[in-house]
């Protein structure tokens, strides 16, 4: 099969959150599978890393953004068995960052992306790669689906190709005015509600879902949530609900290559589950040494790796760290809203040994808190999978969170008087400070015993989380859909 992967991000050449994992980890279990040959497209970004043998591709195509024309230049790594390429424009891709500065998001965001997503059709052209299915992912490719249907839909050279839209978070839509539409080149005609417009403008995800051939979102719980919660749908769950013959949910996994306790080589000690309970300890000394906790095995140390905003919940998490900074330790790694930013840096300033904050992104450490810490809170308002919990999990590290999305579907809560043969974690039963503070107090009391401990420990560490099962639910919904 052929398959063309788009993106706006994948780890491990541009990354700001989840999706960049999920894109990369995908993007290599499908080229491992036989018969699928697998082609990546990104944004050139000035800060693309892991690219040492980049090939240019001779040559240059052009893209029309409303009255302009403008260049391409692609760029390419083999990279596995995946092909990358890189879509160069200095113009809109050699920036600082991928989507905005500190004071917002970049106002040209919207030429960006439809200078991207028409260059992946056309890159596909320009090396005469016939793709059987592309992959959009989020809005920043969501106008690729709608190209397809509309001006390359007499266009030979994609007769055959069908496409898969995927939400990794319907919270981030792509909104812009009518003057995006114009730039975009679609027919005036099409500027209708069933079609493009939207309030007045036009969303990218909106045209992804209403014009991809199947639509999915990243696991099955939050598939559900976002048709028949408004809380949760964002304004676009009437749509998804009337598109739900094609709509799935299909849960994420975590790469077991990058994110496995026993090989980690950013560890001092490797463990499995049959070691954890000797080596992980050290982890945990080195972790609480390299933050400036206090070094003591006895007091529990409670782990938040995170975007600092309102979907995480962690404006709510900060009464609850200062409740219980007595009872556990926390180390939180993670920015965001400048705000929140400024009072976990003074809280951490307030209880220095039982409170830690890093406000960057840094993924060494992050390896470090998902190996030292004995609990690792995800107060989420809403989550569509999340990989946290799941990586906690594969590195012995209990999770404490909400019951909403994904993560009611990879974790296992705990039950007081059950055996708790197949627990993994804790669920935060009403998302409120008291709620928070309630289950993360019902998994602190626990630490003491560790025989029970231990067996929750363990049960996590051998839940399998791998890409496996997902990967092979993706593949045969692309054979689905080009049904």
């Amino acid at each position: 099969m052929n398959i063309v992967m788009a993106a706006s991000e994948a780890f491990p050449f541009c990354k700001t959150g989840g999706l960049a994992d999920v894109v990369g980890a995908l993007s290599q279990q499908l080229a491992g599978k036989k018969k699928n040959t697998v082609l990546l497209f990104l944004p050139h970004y000035r800060n693309i890393r892991q690219v040492s043998s980049l090939k240019v591709v001779p040559g240059v195509y052009y893209i029309p953004i409303g009255g302009k024309i403008e260049p391409v230049t692609l760029s390419y790594v083999n990279w596995g068995k995946v092909l990358v390429f890189f879509i160069g424009n200095r113009k809109y891709f050699d920036r600082p960052d991928l989507y905005r500065t500190k004071s917002g998001d970049y106002a040209d965001n919207d030429e960006r992306f439809i200078f991207f997503s028409r260059a992946v059709l056309e890159g596909c052209k320009f090396v005469g790669f016939r793709p059987d299915i592309i992959h959009c992912h989020d809005w920043q490719a969501g106008l690729i689906a709608a190209y397809l249907k509309t001006v390359y839909k007499l266009d030979a050279f994609f007769t055959r190709t069908r496409s898969l839209l995927t939400i990794h978070n319907i919270a981030y839509q792509g909104h812009f005015g009518y003057s995006s539409f114009e730039k975009a080149g679609f027919h005036p005609v099409d500027f209708i509600p069933s079609k493009f417009e939207y309030y007045g403008g036009m969303s990218f995800l909106k045209s992804g879902i209403v014009f991809a051939d199947n639509i999915n979102t990243v696991s099955p719980n939050y598939a559900k949530e976002v048709q028949t919660d408004p809380a949760m749908g964002f304004g676009l769950e009437g749509l998804l609900k009337y598109r739900r013959k094609n709509f799935y949910g299909i849960v994420n996994g975590i790469d077991t290559e990058v994110w496995d306790p026993e090989i980690d080589g950013l560890l001092p000690m490797g463990y499995d589950a049959a070691t954890f309970s000797k080596n992980k300890p050290i982890s945990k000394q080195q972790l609480q040494k390299t933050v400036g906790l206090q070094e003591t095995a006895q007091k529990p140390l409670v782990g938040i790796v995170s975007r600092l905003d309102y979907q995480k919940g962690l404006d709510m998490a900060l009464g609850v760290l200062e409740k219980l900074h007595g009872k556990a330790q926390f180390v939180v790694l993670g920015c965001g809203d400048p705000e929140l930013e400024k009072q976990y840096k003074a809280l951490a300033k307030k209880y220095p040994q039982d409170i830690a904050y890093i406000g960057k992104l840094d993924e060494a450490l992050a390896h470090q808190i998902y190996a030292g810490a004995d609990l690792f809170l995800m107060p989420s308002r809403y989550e569509p999978c999340g990989l946290s919990q799941m990586i906690s999990m594969k590195y012995g590290t209990l999770p404490v969170v909400t019951k909403v999305g994904g993560l009611v579907d990879t974790v296992i809560g705990y039950k007081p008087g059950s055996d708790n043969a197949a627990t993994t974690g804790f669920f935060i039963e009403k998302f409120s400070m008291a709620g928070i503070a309630g289950a993360l107090e019902t998994a602190l009391s626990l630490y003491a015993d560790k025989k029970l401990w231990n067996k929750l420990v363990k049960n996590a560490m051998l839940k399998d989380h791998s890409w496996d099962k997902s990967a092979q639910d993706y593949l045969d919904l692309y054979k689905k859909t080009i049904a």
